[in-house]
């Protein structure tokens, strides 16, 4: 673990003690205010050049260019959006219209009607806001990515910004369009969804926490900046994008309809914002005592707007930091699990394509798991019963419960709730398969490298050590209720989830 002398020592601002809160406007307005104020446009503003990727051979933008457009995938906001921001440069400099597509696709992995509306509702206030600045938002549906380069060639697009993700459903996707998109067309991807760039943050998988924390602490200062704005865009679209049917578009989409919305989040960058500020008010100064208490409200419970891409990951840290002087352990705390860990679980699928399965564990657990996978369970559940809260132990089953029907599962429970699907499945590829599709199908923030990591953790001892050897876990670490008991009090939490309506 580096020394403190090692890590950066991020500027902090006083934050005075006031009796009168800011409103969620004057939040909001205050950080517009340091956009304006860090420059008036991405014009003139020194963008981080290693922030992007080459994907196509091409690099200059053609002669016959009519407009630039950001393939919106993972990124659904406009500000502190360094991919949008990229492809508003690159609009100007051309003096051409900006576009911003997205591509809804009919089928995708375990998609539920939960995550589809949080989805779908998101990219309305996206549109919404693009209107307002001039830029034109267009919904395209098919199954395959044709329909983008289809799309591309008819308005004579001469430049395509697209996000990153290091999921292979994303990259083989990036590889198609790479392989039809016209020749004379670049083809850019922008990390917006990290502070820094995953690529850049390390050149191969970091097996330890340490290792990666070193990493990304030598690089912060230079990727952790103030974003300019993205202004009302002064290039006009010579065409209009067809209406959009938001309600159709989720009625066309085939998912789990059995899977409802969440009601405790709604979409959207401003709803976003204000569960930012209150977190930053109420609960940032317990997050290092508190956070692996799950029956205390300690966490940002940004999770569905960081996933779904409504809120940036640096503009909170940016917020964060403010507090350093006031409450420097919870500012650390927070810091290691938002930008370290998380980023550590980018790097992890980014570089092992086998990250939803034993394939992706070290040697260690593989051979481990493997010697094991005889040995007799004390019970042995099917996903049927799992997925309905039918199991012998109260605690998991209300863990479950809170996954299905708030659509998270606080951190803490999570990794006992994936350690004892190990413990009660009849092998470990299949309790790696059960734990990724329950966290797919019911959490908001499913499909996700963060969900891929932490089942990893979990059942295949991914980020730790081997432990003494055991029945079914092997050398995988072990976990059991009265370990829970000892943490936080078990009862209480069970109370509150009690059977699925």
């Amino acid at each position: 673990m580096p020394s403190a002398a090692k890590k950066r020592k991020l500027a902090s601002s006083n934050i005075e003690n006031t009796t009168t809160k800011p409103t969620l406007s004057d939040f909001m307005n205050e950080i517009q205010k340091k956009r304006e104020d860090t420059a008036n446009s991405i014009l003139n503003y020194d963008f981080n050049k290693k922030r992007v990727r080459i994907i196509s051979k091409v690099q200059l933008v053609p002669d016959y260019c009519e407009g630039v457009v950001y393939w919106m995938s993972r990124d659904c906001r406009v500000q502190d959006n360094w991919a949008f921001l990229f492809a508003q440069k690159l609009a100007l400099k051309n003096e051409v219209p900006l576009h911003v597509c997205y591509c809804l696709f009919d089928k995708y992995l375990d998609l539920s009607m939960r995550q589809l509306h949080f989805l779908i509702k998101g990219l309305e206030r996206v549109a919404e806001e693009c209107k307002r600045l001039n830029i034109s938002f267009h919904l395209l549906r098919s199954n395959d990515n044709n329909v983008l380069t289809r799309w591309i060639i008819e308005h004579k697009i001469g430049a395509v910004v697209c996000d990153f993700c290091p999921l292979k459903v994303a990259k083989n996707c990036l590889e198609e369009v790479k392989k039809i998109i016209k020749k004379d067309v670049p083809l850019v991807q922008v990390d917006a969804h990290n502070i820094i760039p995953c690529w850049i943050a390390s050149e191969k998988q970091e097996l330890t926490v340490w290792g990666m924390r070193n990493k990304i602490y030598s690089k912060l200062d230079e990727y952790l900046t103030e974003f300019p704005p993205v202004i009302k865009h002064p290039y006009t679209r010579n065409f209009d994008p067809k209406p959009i049917d938001w309600d159709g578009a989720i009625k066309a989409t085939e998912v789990d309809k059995s899977v409802g919305p969440i009601e405790w989040a709604s979409p959207g960058y401003e709803e976003a914002m204000k569960m930012l500020k209150n977190f930053l008010e109420m609960r940032l100064k317990i997050f290092a005592t508190k956070r692996n208490d799950p029956t205390q409200d300690a966490l940002s419970n940004l999770s569905p707007w960081f996933h779904f891409g409504h809120i940036s990951h640096q503009r909170v840290i940016l917020c964060v930091q403010k507090y350093k002087s006031m409450y420097k352990e919870n500012v650390d705390a927070y810091f290691d699990a938002a930008i370290v860990r998380r980023e550590l679980a980018e790097n992890f699928c980014f570089y092992n394509e086998h990250y939803d399965s034993l394939k992706g564990a070290y040697n260690w657990a593989q051979k481990s798991l493997s010697e094991h996978r005889d040995d007799e369970r004390t019970h042995n559940y099917t996903l049927e019963q799992l997925s309905a809260a039918k199991t012998h132990e109260d605690l998991w089953n209300s863990a479950q419960l809170q996954l299905v029907k708030e659509g998270k599962m606080h951190g803490f429970l999570r990794l006992y709730w994936a350690k004892k699907i190990l413990e009660w499945t009849s092998n470990p590829e299949d309790a790696l398969k059960f734990a990724i599709h329950l966290n797919d199908c019911y959490s908001i923030d499913g499909r996700d490298p963060n969900g891929y990591a932490g089942c990893m953790v979990a059942i295949c001892g991914l980020l730790d050590k081997c432990c003494v050897d055991r029945p079914v876990f092997g050398r995988v670490r072990y976990m059991n209720c009265n370990g829970c008991r000892r943490k936080f009090d078990v009862d209480a939490f069970v109370q509150r989830y009690t059977e699925i309506k």
